[in-house]
């Protein structure tokens, strides 16, 4: 079933708290009440995780991969095997290739559900890659104005999730923007920009929230900010978040540390987990980690810390390896957890659980 909501309907739903009776139950059931206390419920293990968006891609260029003890294996065997429970696919609105559309995610979160996994699903709000430097807007998009833009994004979110549910998929988790450090669809929702831009991210972050809680009401919502060991960034986004009414679940983060820093690094994102706690009552997840393929013992040390200490934290849901499987320099990429022939180095045993 595909739903259009129409243009009031749908701002009214991005900007209003208590929109109507179904919306506000829904709200409350997800959030944290008032007083600022944690919500107990959370799923039922830590997630073990992996991004593996490349793996269709690699695929079809031949890539192949391998166990430990080097035999072809699917590669979600290959992980199930290192101790990952969890798989993150990104999604965009109208990529250039057939790769990263609602399509290709549907078919790997096929594969990730068939292999027992819990799925989360990364929104990036684009036609290519978001991050903290870049934020653009969909082709299809760019010259909408602001409501038509919330409109737009909230009907966009309600039938790709409605897409995998109609395809028996069912995320635990769905990530709003990726790597929303300055905020998303700039330059509307660029939240450095000004109170006006600032506002706009957070009515846009609660257009993604309300259209998931319509179709998967059990899912939890991230926000997602690179640099999770940086609490005075952290902090400026989710205050303002919260100052402008935005709805979320769990503050996610991504962690890319080096060799020299990581034992550092890995004690401040402790520090600001266990603050996101505190300060606003929501869960937290490592969205992101890696370190370069070169050094997979110092990798595995890092892993290993880093899984212990989200762990430690009340509220600590899981840590995400960033494409482990993209090996032998793919797309450049040199930070993954597979080495030249394929196989899983040694960093991946720090999921093993």
């Amino acid at each position: 079933m595909r739903k259009i909501i129409t243009l009031s309907s749908a701002v009214m739903l991005c900007l209003s708290m208590s929109c109507t009776k179904e919306v506000a139950n829904k709200q409350a059931a997800a959030q944290s009440t008032a007083t600022g206390k944690l919500k107990t419920e959370a799923t039922s293990s830590f997630a073990y995780g992996s991004d593996v968006s490349w793996v269709t891609q690699m695929e079809a260029s031949g890539k192949k991969f391998y166990n430990s003890s080097g035999t072809q294996q699917d590669l979600f065997t290959v992980l199930g095997g290192k101790g990952i429970n969890a798989i993150r696919l990104r999604v965009w609105v109208n990529p250039s290739s057939t790769y990263n559309s609602t399509a290709d995610v549907v078919a790997k979160a096929k594969r990730a559900a068939a292999a027992g996994m819990s799925i989360l699903i990364d929104f990036h709000y684009s036609d290519t890659w978001a991050d903290p430097g870049n934020q653009t807007k969909p082709v299809a998009w760019a010259s909408l104005d602001f409501s038509t833009l919330m409109t737009t994004m909230y009907n966009y979110t309600y039938n790709t999730l409605n897409t995998l549910k109609s395809n028996g998929i069912t995320p635990t988790w769905v990530q709003v923007g990726n790597e929303t450090s300055d905020g998303m669809l700039w330059q509307d929702g660029r939240a450095s920009v000004s109170a006006t831009n600032f506002k706009n991210f957070a009515w846009l972050v609660n257009c993604g929230y309300n259209a998931t809680k319509a179709i998967f009401p059990s899912a939890k919502v991230i926000v997602h900010v690179a640099n999770g060991f940086n609490n005075t960034t952290t902090r400026w986004i989710f205050d303002g978040l919260k100052a402008n009414g935005a709805s979320w679940d769990i503050c996610g983060f991504s962690v890319y540390p080096s060799t020299s820093d990581w034992s550092t690094i890995n004690s401040q994102v402790l520090a600001n987990m266990q603050d996101m706690v505190s300060r606003y009552g929501k869960q937290v997840m490592i969205c992101e980690a890696g370190m370069d393929v070169s050094a997979a013992t110092t990798s595995k040390a890092f892993l290993t810390d880093l899984i212990a200490k989200t762990k430690s934290v009340s509220g600590g849901l899981g840590v995400f390896y960033w494409e482990p499987e993209a090996y032998a320099s793919w797309q450049g990429y040199t930070m993954g957890a597979f080495d030249s022939s394929g196989k899983p180095t040694v960093a991946m045993d720090a999921f093993v659980h």
